[in-house]
């Protein structure tokens, strides 16, 4: 029986395990099996994590995974040995077991990049289920201290699609918790030299208006140099006092990704062909965030995203069980590239292709509404009650974004 391994329960992973599930119930080939290792049978919907309530965002898997036949194993990979074709890994409770694989897919994401920083253990993030729970109990516990404007202050660091989502969504946030009369100070502080710099002109001025229209604050072309209790201090030599400051900055893939042979970019990505196997690997294919891969012919790579994530592993799984039961892969291609981008209680903007820009027109409200739509329900795994709607989700054929 050869096996399938996925690394990751994450939209990469998940999509990739229904994905060679469906390439080889189309063949009839019960000789392959799919094996999904991963902490939890849980799909943590990442996108989300600047919202409140971020304790309902995941999506049990088990139940599908059981509906389609994927071997889920409780654990956490932490040696890959490429000669062996094998993956230890630590079960919860601590005992150290490894599992063999004929094809690997690596699918285990991203991690927040926290700097060697002074104070740095005093920052939040919304990186991951349990920060992001962190940051909110923190966030409700400011209405049982004094009122301060250290209290009221918000800083964020980072401008990118994260910090500007987080920063954004904070003013309904903290309103809800400190009252409506509360005086509040939201600062996003980013090293770009204008406001959004890190998503381009075509999408700034939504931005702009949203930031107004809300009350936030930037402080461009600066860093955050250090953090205490009580405030930051910028790299310019300002000091913002403040007892919450959330770290929004880079994101590099998981470094379990370093065992593996192959060439990197700077974030950490594996460099993979058209079929997403690792280039000059015999048995790994990558998937999500830890792959650079080539969306298009014009020089375009898939960006870490949940809208690249799961198109990805729905074609690293198609091709790692394609090449075990000797079909043809298909190349990946995702030349249609979309944002939209949540910008609180003031809307949301859509925008199309890689300049991001603004067309066709739409509404910010529209655009909340998509927006929407797209975190409460098009991310969310398929229904575990209908087998074959799930895998025929799962082809790579499907129009993305």
């Amino acid at each position: 029986m050869n096996n399938i391994l996925i690394i990751g329960a994450g939209f990469a992973g998940l999509w990739s395990a229904l994905s060679a599930i469906r390439q080889l119930d189309l063949h009839d080939r019960k000789d392959v099996e799919v094996t999904l290792l991963a902490p939890q049978a849980e799909l943590h919907v990442r996108p989300r994590f600047y919202e409140p309530d971020v304790h309902t965002m995941a999506a049990p898997l088990q139940a599908l995974f059981d509906a389609v036949n994927v071997r889920f194993v409780q654990g956490t990979a932490y040696h890959i040995d490429e000669d062996a074709r094998r993956v230890s890994y630590h079960t919860l409770s601590g005992t150290e077991c490894s599992l063999k694989y004929d094809r690997l897919i690596m699918a285990c994401g991203s991690v927040l990049n926290r700097p060697a920083m002074v104070g740095i253990d005093h920052v939040f993030d919304v990186d991951k289920i349990d920060s992001a729970a962190r940051l909110e109990q923190h966030l409700k516990s400011l209405a049982d201290q004094p009122e301060t404007p250290a209290r009221n202050t918000v800083v964020v660091a980072g401008g990118g699609f994260t910090g500007i989502e987080t920063a954004t969504e904070l003013p309904a946030r903290l309103h809800a918790i400190l009252g409506e009369q509360a005086k509040l100070r939201v600062v996003v502080v980013d090293r770009g030299v204008k406001i959004g710099a890190a998503l381009g002109e075509g999408i700034r001025p939504a931005i702009e208006q949203a930031s107004e229209a809300l009350g936030i604050e930037w402080i461009c072309g600066a860093t955050v140099a250090s953090v205490d209790r009580d405030g930051v201090v910028l790299d310019n030599g300002q000091r913002i006092d403040t007892n919450t400051v959330i770290w929004t900055v880079g994101f590099k893939a998981n470094p379990l990704t370093e065992q593996i042979s192959g060439e990197r970019d700077r974030q950490g990505r594996l460099h993979v062909d058209g079929n997403l196997k690792v280039k000059g690997n015999d048995a790994v294919y990558a998937a999500g965030d830890v792959a650079y891969a080539a969306c298009d012919d014009a020089g375009n790579y898939a960006v870490m995203s949940c809208q690249h994530a799961i198109p990805l592993g729905r074609y690293a799984g198609n091709n790692a069980a394609a090449e075990l039961i000797g079909v043809p892969p298909m190349t990946y291609s995702q030349p249609k590239y979309v944002t939209c981008l949540d910008l609180g209680a003031w809307g949301a903007v859509y925008t199309e292709g890689w300049e991001r820009t603004v067309s066709p027109p739409t509404d910010k409200a529209e655009a909340k509404v998509l927006k929407h739509q797209i975190n409460s329900i098009w991310i969310y795994p398929p229904a575990a009650s209908d087998r074959a709607a799930a895998l025929a989700a799962a082809d790579p054929t499907i129009p993305v974004a």
